[in-house]
This record gives structure tokens, C-alpha cells and sequence, in this order.
């Protein structure tokens, strides 16, 4: 399943051309289209130099898998500096626009995703992508809205992310783009949803 990482500026430019042909394969056509050897075609590369970097189609996808989860760590990151720096005035249009434009610059993802082709590897590093999320929002959540934090602020913001996270699978499932109406409408469940959380906590 390893592959091997570039170290020269060339080689990292065809292993990245290599992985976006990968992500639009699996965009357009779904896990069972992706080859070696359909990848070398839409990267416009041959066969020989994708097995310089990479054994398998496995090890492809496990790459590809990990460049997914990376932007996503990535984003909560970026989320939690701003929370802790300024006033937002959605948070959850705020979170959601954010893992939405995600969605939509990574096509491949739902595909691999829902399509449950997770090496168990992959599939742990998934796990813990989604805690980094989760503890993420935990903090968000609670500087944003002041609340104290513990085990209830922590299992509310697992709840909205696993909300969050199974509606946009769902609908992106349907284009690249998403169902617009139906993120506007889990937008407002997750906005009422954390008036209740914080209600409940306030009072607590």
C-alpha cells in the first residue's frame, strides 16, 4: 500500500497530475472506473511512471484518501484561528460554507467515500480526521457562544458534525455542486439545534 513521496519539484508535479486524474475519474465515474491504466490516460502520463511512485491502485487511492483528509483538517483549523480572533455572525453558515466549498474542490471524495473503498488504514486516519473536526467544533461552539465547555458541549458538537458530514455526502451525491436547498435547510436544523444546546447548557 506505500508509496513513495517525490522529492524533486518534476516529480511532485506528476504525482499531483496523477492524483487529480484519480479524483476526476472518481468524480465522473465512480471507484470501479479508476485504473492504472485510465489514470495514466486522463493524466496524460504513461503507465511505467505511475508504478515509479505508486505499486497499485490501492496505494493510489490511499493517497488520494489522505490529500482529502488533509484539506479537512486543514479548514478546521482555519475555522477554530478565526473563531478565537473575531465575532461570527453565522457560525453554522459559516462551518458549513466552508466544508462545503471543500466538497465541491474535491470531487473524488463523496465517490471514494460513500463508496466504502477505505483500506483499514485509510480508514483510521478517516477516524481520526473526524475527531479533529469534532474537537474543533467543540471549540468554535464554545468560545463563539460562551458556553462552558465538558462532556455535553463535546457530545453536542460530535452530534452536529456527524449531522453535517452525512448530509453533505448525501448531497453531493447528486452533482458537484450539491443540493443548495438542502444545505440551506440543514443550516437552519443545526441553527436551531445549537439555540437548544445552548439553552440547555446555560441552564444546566
Amino acid at each position: 500500500m506505500a508509496w513513495r513521496e517525490p522529492q524533486q519539484a518534476r516529480s511532485r508535479a506528476r504525482v499531483e497530475a496523477i492524483l487529480a486524474a484519480a479524483d476526476a475519474i472518481l468524480a465522473e465515474r465512480g471507484y470501479e472506473a479508476l485504473t492504472v491504466r485510465r489514470i495514466a490516460e486522463t493524466a496524460g502520463v504513461p503507465v511505467g511512471s505511475i508504478y515509479q511512485f505508486f505499486p497499485d491502485k490501492a496505494a493510489i487511492v490511499d493517497a488520494l484518501g489522505r490529500h482529502y483528509i488533509s484539506g479537512f483538517d486543514q479548514v478546521m483549523e482555519d475555522l477554530v484561528e478565526r473563531a478565537q480572533r473575531e465575532r461570527l455572525d453565522d457560525i453554522v453558515g459559516t462551518v458549513v460554507d466552508a466544508f462545503t466549498a471543500l466538497y465541491r474542490a474535491r470531487p473524488g471524495y463523496v465517490a471514494l467515500w460513500s463508496g466504502r473503498h477505505l483500506s483499514p488504514e485509510l480508514a483510521h486516519a478517516d477516524q481520526v480526521n473526524n475527531a479533529v473536526i469534532m474537537e474543533g467544533a467543540r471549540r468554535i461552539i464554545a468560545v463563539q457562544l460562551g458556553l462552558p465547555d465538558g462532556p455535553e458541549l463535546a457530545r453536542g458538537a460530535q452530534i452536529a458534525v456527524w449531522a453535517v458530514d452525512s448530509v453533505l455526502q448525501h448531497t453531493f451525491r447528486a452533482g458537484p455542486r450539491g443540493d443548495q436547498e438542502t444545505l440551506e435547510e440543514t443550516k437552519r436544523m443545526l441553527r436551531l439545534y445549537l439555540e437548544d444546546l445552548a439553552q440547555r447548557l446555560r441552564n444546566a
